[in-house]
């Protein structure tokens, strides 16, 4: 069964100033979206927005029909599980007690053992079982990722949103945590991620929502939203795609040539 995940002329603010402006997308699981843009696009404050942790200055976000709104929180984390850009971790838990955060919306809903279960599936899906009893504290920036991915896969939401979850990875880790996310989509959860690195976002993303200036000017397949012309609109870049045939054959959006608008004006080559 397909869930959606509809958003209606949202618009946010942050200190009067507009960070989100019409956005509009109907979103379904199955799918893996990549949400794209430059710095200070609005791609966290949309996740936030859809994890319903800010609340629109305009419009809707409905889940399955329902207003994220109207729902209480347990009741919407158990469904939409987000994972924050660099979230801090101040204290020394244990990284089986990380991931087991996952599962407080469950609390009162599932048994123990269904708890422990399922922290211990995300656990060895994301290869941090040999890490059960160390501080998370005493890992290392990739190592970290990878317990804080644990955590949200634990959550068994519905609908995944991860804010640069590669951020700290290395290559191979990089892939690893991509295959994680593709999984959960192919067995039927929604992700919706935002990420810098292009081509591997038109290698693992079905979907790309391209955001500038908080409003979206693509929206398609990686064929689509990253054109040459949008790549030069959005990010100032000539670039092309070195791989069209198949993105199952690692496609490479080269950037070359000017950096336009660069340096006050100067071309950097």
């Amino acid at each position: 069964m397909s869930n959606t995940l509809d958003i209606d002329e949202l618009g946010c603010r942050r200190g009067g100033r507009a960070i989100l402006s019409n956005i509009d997308l109907a979103l379904q699981s199955g799918n893996v979206t990549a949400v794209l843009g430059p710095n200070g696009a609005g791609k966290s404050t949309l996740l936030e927005c859809m994890a319903g942790l800010l609340r629109p200055a305009t419009g809707t976000i409905r889940l399955n029909g329902t207003d994220i709104s109207s729902m209480a929180a347990a009741q919407r984390a158990r469904q939409i599980a987000f994972l924050p850009q660099s979230p801090e971790i101040a204290w020394p838990i244990d990284v089986e007690s990380l991931v087991a955060l996952g599962r407080i919306p469950h609390q009162k809903t599932a048994s123990a053992a269904a708890n422990q279960a399922a922290v211990t599936r995300a656990m060895q899906i994301t290869a941090t079982t040999e890490w059960a009893q160390r501080p998370v504290t005493e890992l290392s920036g990739g190592e970290r990722a990878r317990v804080l991915l644990a955590r949200v896969l634990a959550s068994e939401a519905q609908w995944l949103l991860v804010d640069e979850p590669f951020a700290g990875l290395d290559p191979a880790h990089q892939f690893e945590a991509a295959g994680l996310l593709l999984g959960c989509a192919r067995a039927g959860g929604g992700v919706v991620l935002t990420i810098h690195d292009l081509s591997l976002a038109a290698r693992i993303a079905d979907r790309i929502v391209l955001l500038h200036d908080g409003r979206v000017v693509a929206d398609g397949s990686p064929e689509h939203a990253l054109s040459t012309d949008n790549l030069r609109s959005v990010y100032g870049v000539e670039a092309e795609w070195l791989v069209t045939s198949s993105r199952q054959h690692a496609p490479v959006i080269a950037i070359h040539g000017a950096i336009h608008g660069a340096l006050h004006g100067r071309k950097v080559r």
